[in-house]
């Protein structure tokens, strides 16, 4: 009787091992089909594992990947939230989950993957020291980011996506030259990587066409993935602006927004509902019930459309003595999620502003002073150049009313087609589309006529163009706002080498100038369905 039960116990253990084999084998064949882009093969691995094994952590894991992959967020998220309890050191899914909630404006469950992912990280994966870094951009941890991105790309210095992402870091803070040296090794390796020719193309002006027919060369390949096309692309439209080859520049902007639209969407629905709450929400009679607050005068906030200037004044600002260059911060919208306990998929919501109207005015300014406390500096004030922060303008107002804020206006179709020809990361999702931006730019514009009027006195419009025409007579006004004595370096704000990490950062370290101004004119044909709804709506 024993030696039958042995010998039934053994024939059990061989065919357990044979099965563990097998599906190991299996998950193994799922992740090189990952590798090559087969998802398909991928995910029918997946499920072959998963039906016989539903707990198999490594598969779970894969299925994030593949949802990573596949533009599947939420799909992703729950495989990697499932990685996470089934093993709860899994650093590489704490990472993964903690980037896909920031992106999706979860923060305070950002906050704790990212917490449990630098708790249980040991040094030695570097494509999850790279997923950190990234978390930590994403949240405006932009100094702590670049830390991850040097220890990532030195533990893996052939891996040429982390030194992709170390160059763009280098850029923010300024380090032209070395992140120059750093594309142009990444491109001697692989001259198809999209992003590392985007980076090169705006370290400086071009002067010759040669750059161009390498991209062209990239782009003729049917087979050529849409991100690096869209890469490519603003990195080719840019340079050819540069050479002031207007009709082919534009040529290129379009492609690269239909590229970029593959990967990215845009709820027009769901953005008119967000600032309809926004209007019905924060009236004069709001702002008048709000009596507790954070009483400092130290934050000044810099807010508008992207590409009208923010930086530039950001950058005259910061020259001062008195104030520090925070950067463009996402922790005041994060402290108003994390006062809310939001939940929401969307980064911006109905939802989260009628919630947010009920906070606390002093614990939410204290919640952003608090975490913005190491990034301050030792100066009385602090720039806080984050644009769409003119949709938390009523809440500023109510737990900062001394800090200062001021709103940076340009021509609307300048706006819109220096907003159209960036290629920026998940900010600015109506920006691949001509009508989107434009329908985006009227809720904006109207957005902030009504805040004129409900608080009237409460922020500063500088023009754009009064800046670029005349940095001292502009710079002495907004001083003279903030209440701070002028000094003359203020005017030589091109020479600060401070971080910048912004899509004008290597643009601000030269003096101002009026280029920009009127370029919109050079695609008029292009951009006249923009225009046509701007006159429509009486804005232009």
């Amino acid at each position: 009787m024993t030696t039958k039960t042995t010998a039934t116990t053994t024939t059990t253990t061989t065919a357990n091992t044979q099965t563990q084999v097998t599906l190991q084998s299996v998950i193994a064949r799922g992740f090189r089909a990952l590798s090559q882009g087969k998802l398909d093969e991928a995910r029918g691995c997946c499920m072959a594992v998963l039906k016989q094994q539903p707990n198999n952590e490594q598969t779970h894991f894969l299925v994030g990947l593949i949802g990573l992959a596949s533009g599947d967020r939420k799909k992703a998220a729950l495989a990697f939230a499932t990685v996470t309890r089934l093993n709860p050191g899994h650093v590489a899914a704490w990472a993964h989950l903690a980037k896909l909630q920031a992106q999706n404006g979860q923060i305070n469950r950002a906050d704790h993957a990212l917490a449990m992912a630098v708790k249980h990280e040991n040094g030695d994966i570097a494509e999850v020291q790279d997923v950190i870094a990234s978390c930590y951009s994403m949240l405006g941890e932009h100094q702590i980011a670049h830390q991850w991105f040097k220890k990532a790309a030195a533990k893996a210095p052939d891996n040429l996506s982390i030194s992709v992402n170390l160059a763009s870091s280098q850029i923010f803070l300024g380090k032209t030259q070395a992140a120059k040296s750093q594309l142009t090794k990444v491109l001697a390796l692989a001259p198809n990587i999209g992003q590392a020719h985007w980076l090169l193309s705006g370290l400086a002006k071009a002067n010759n066409t040669q750059h161009i027919e390498s991209i062209e060369n990239l782009l003729t390949d049917p087979s050529i993935p849409s991100q690096a096309e869209a890469f490519l692309c603003y990195g080719a439209g840019k340079e050819c602006e540069d050479l002031e080859n207007w009709d082919q520049a534009f040529r290129y902007f379009e492609r690269g927004a239909k590229a970029r639209r593959k990967h990215i969407s845009f709820d027009n629905a769901q953005e008119e509902e967000t600032f309809k709450a926004l209007t019905n929400t924060y009236t004069e009679q709001w702002l008048a019930s709000q009596s507790d607050y954070c009483d400092t005068s130290a934050p000044i906030f810099i807010v508008g459309q992207p590409r009208t200037g923010t930086t530039l004044v950001e950058r005259i600002i910061t020259s001062h003595s008195q104030v520090h260059s925070a950067g463009e911060l996402m922790h005041f919208g994060n402290a108003v999620r994390r006062q809310s306990n939001y939940e929401g998929s969307e980064r911006f919501s109905a939802s989260l502003f009628e919630s947010a109207a009920s906070l606390d005015g002093k614990k939410l300014g204290a919640a952003y002073m608090t975490s913005t406390a190491r990034l301050r500096g030792d100066a009385p004030h602090f720039v806080d150049k984050l644009p769409y922060n003119y949709l938390f303008l009523p809440l500023i107002l109510a737990a900062l009313p001394n800090a200062r804020i001021i709103h940076l206006v340009r021509d609307p179709m300048d706006v819109c087609f220096s907003v159209y020809k960036q290629l920026f990361a998940d900010a600015y999702p109506h920006s691949y589309d001509l009508e989107a931006m434009a329908k985006h730019f009227v809720r904006y514009y109207r957005l902030m006529e009504l805040w004129r009027q409900r608080f009237p006195g409460r922020f500063l419009d500088v023009r754009y163009e009064a800046v670029a025409a005349d940095v001292e007579t502009e710079g002495r006004r907004i001083m003279n706002y903030l209440q701070l004595p002028w000094e003359d370096v203020c005017a030589n704000f091109h020479q600060q080498d401070t971080a910048v990490t912004t899509a004008s950062a290597v643009q601000v370290r030269q003096p101002a100038h009026t280029r920009s101004i009127g370029r919109w004119r050079r695609y008029e044909k292009q951009l006249q369905p923009v225009r046509d709804r701007l006159l429509e709506e009486n804005i232009i």
